[in-house]
């Protein structure tokens, strides 16, 4: 998670599920994760790779957790976010999006990373990984 944007990337399609957030609290990691939860089949394990920003660790998020069996999460390193690939979707968007255009303000700024996100996925494929020679 990223200040104020949540984003969860499929490592198997490379989708994205996002929300723009004014705060970075308890609440909006809450209500991301009930977002997830919607919009993820039901019958699939979901594993999240988080950042160890206290808002992942705060007790009533433990408790949803704790009800909600079919999320795992992992926390990187602190000195490692490079293993987080959405920390690799942000590079991507900052520099092909963010750098080359004029933002002008907060709404400007959210409809950007909006339509980027739909580019995105609309643009996404599963990830395949194959065996040299095979």
């Amino acid at each position: 998670m990223n200040q104020g944007k949540p984003i969860a990337l499929s490592t198997l399609d490379g989708k994205v599920i996002s929300r723009c957030a004014q705060r970075h609290r308890h609440i909006e990691w809450l209500d991301f994760l009930r977002q997830i939860d919607r919009e993820t089949p039901k019958g699939k394990a979901l594993h999240l790779v988080c950042d160890n920003y206290a808002t992942h660790k705060h007790p009533k998020a433990k408790a949803w957790l704790e009800k909600h069996p079919r999320f795992h999460i992992h926390f990187t390193p602190t000195p490692a976010s490079w293993l987080n690939m959405v920390e690799r979707f942000f590079r991507s968007i900052s520099t092909v999006r963010l750098e080359r255009g004029v933002i002008r303000g907060v709404p400007e700024l959210i409809a950007a990373i909006e339509e980027y996100i739909v580019v995105h996925n609309s643009e996404s494929e599963t990830l395949r990984l194959d065996r040299q020679g095979e």
